[in-house]
């Protein structure tokens, strides 16, 4: 194994993730994160150590920005089953709330605006420090706060609006 692929390979998950929610379709997110895997691996070299994750997002952000400026549509359909989690409720009613509130939530993310949705995902989902995700996403660590601020209550808001407790 290369140290390319000891280094980023524990991160695949963390990439695909983000570029999913970037794109908002799977085959999409697949075709971003393969690119940014390329770029990945053939600026590895440039990489200086440190945090290996945060590095690789900041090419899948980067990646996705250029293919986004490349499409001529950005009407693209959300696949409601992709994220769906593996744990059963234990009751037909439970499952049902549960779909439901997902659902909602799936929809409520998927409605910010881009520089909203790609800080919350980086910091809730993949748990990135706020220091990482400005770095990531290139900005003051204080618009990375604001970010993620406003995104929240925009969140709050959604779910409110669609009966959900936040």
């Amino acid at each position: 194994m290369t140290l390319f692929e000891k280094t980023m390979l524990p991160h695949l998950d963390s990439a695909y993730n983000l570029a999913r929610w970037l794109t908002r379709n799977d085959p999409d997110a697949q075709d971003v994160v393969q690119e940014a895997y390329v770029r990945g691996l053939r600026y590895f070299d440039g990489f200086t150590g440190g945090d290996g994750k945060a590095w690789l997002l900041t090419i899948v952000r980067n990646t996705f920005l250029t293919w986004r400026g490349q499409q001529k549509s950005n009407s693209l359909v959300f696949d409601e089953h992709l994220h769906s989690p593996n744990a059963r409720p234990s009751n037909p009613e439970e499952a049902a709330i549960r779909s439901s509130s997902l659902r909602a939530l799936r929809e409520c993310i998927d409605a910010l605006p881009l520089e909203y949705r790609e800080t919350l995902v980086m910091r809730e989902l993949e748990e990135l420090s706020y220091q990482n995700i400005a770095d990531v996403a290139s900005l003051p660590i204080g618009t990375v706060m604001s970010r993620l601020s406003r995104a929240r209550k925009r969140l709050e808001d959604c779910m409110t609006a669609k009966g959900e407790k936040s």
